[in-house]
């Protein structure tokens, strides 16, 4: 009796098992909640910091369409992280209302600003116009002669300005330069002049501003300054409240040369005043 075997079958490898994945479900979409989050957060820590206040209400607004967004997709179950998203829309609202405080300071202390430098610039304005006349405090024996304003004054008057400063030029007195000067045409007279800055204010003075010119004659010719040893340094330093400080200036005028005008500006934020000096 003959017997059929059949011959054993080599086992096949079984693939691995994969679940079977519900029909219709899709994996969570956070973004928009994690984005909504993290521009709140940017945008509200924005509105904290002085004139950072434009950051975050362009972070506001964008964080609060994005975690309004999130909500409406969580609630649509397409993700899973609505508190997340409400957060960010949370943080968002914040961001816009730091915005609007922020703007609202800012506004104040840059027009609180543009007061105080106009109202700076105005009281400089008023301290720089003077008042010709007032006391002679460096022609000898007498008292100075006051003058209209806009008008030159004489020899030994004081221009007194709004802020208790005082200049005084005295008489223009012939002077003889030495071998050395350098200012002094041959032919020409040289003429000296003192000039005094009295501070009665009290605020001190940078007397290293004063500026000092001089034109001599009908023709209005400027007089060159002329310096030796002993004149043409000019003013230098402060002048303390209550204190004077003299300098004197020599010029040189053409000869025959009837009349001296001395004109001195105190400084930049000061009208100049002009003395008409006799020869």
């Amino acid at each position: 009796m003959s017997q059929f075997t059949q011959p054993p079958q080599s086992p096949q490898p079984q693939p691995p098992y994969a679940p079977a994945q519900a029909p219709g479900t899709r994996p969570a979409r956070n973004g928009l909640g994690i984005s909504a989050l993290v521009l709140g957060i940017i945008g509200a820590v924005s509105g904290l910091i002085p004139f950072m206040f434009w950051l975050a209400g362009i972070l506001g607004v964008i964080a609060l369409i994005l975690g309004l967004a999130g909500r409406g997709r969580a609630k649509r179950g397409g993700a899973t992280n609505k508190g997340m998203a409400t957060f960010g829309a949370v943080l968002g609202l914040i961001s816009l209302i730091l915005t609007v405080v922020g703007a609202v300071i800012t506004y104040k202390v840059v027009d609180d600003a543009v007061k105080d430098l106009d109202k700076a610039v105005s009281d400089t304005t008023a301290s720089a116009k003077p008042k010709p006349g007032g006391d002679d405090s460096a022609k000898d024996g007498g008292a100075g002669k006051k003058k209209d304003t806009g008008k030159a004054l004489e020899a030994g008057d004081s221009a007194v300005y709004d802020d208790d400063l005082t200049v005084t030029v005295g008489d223009a007195t012939s002077y003889t330069p030495d071998a050395y000067a350098a200012g002094h045409t041959k032919g020409n007279k040289a003429y000296r002049v003192a000039v005094v800055v009295e501070n009665a204010g009290k605020e001190k003075f940078d007397a290293a501003l004063v500026n000092v010119t001089a034109r001599a004659g009908q023709e209005g010719a400027e007089a060159e300054q002329v310096f030796d040893g002993k004149v043409g340094e000019g003013f230098s330093g402060t002048v303390l409240p209550g204190k004077k400080v003299t300098v004197q200036f020599a010029f040189d005028a053409p000869a025959g040369a009837k009349d001296l005008t001395v004109e001195v500006n105190p400084g930049f934020t000061y009208d100049a005043t002009q003395w008409d000096l006799k020869l």
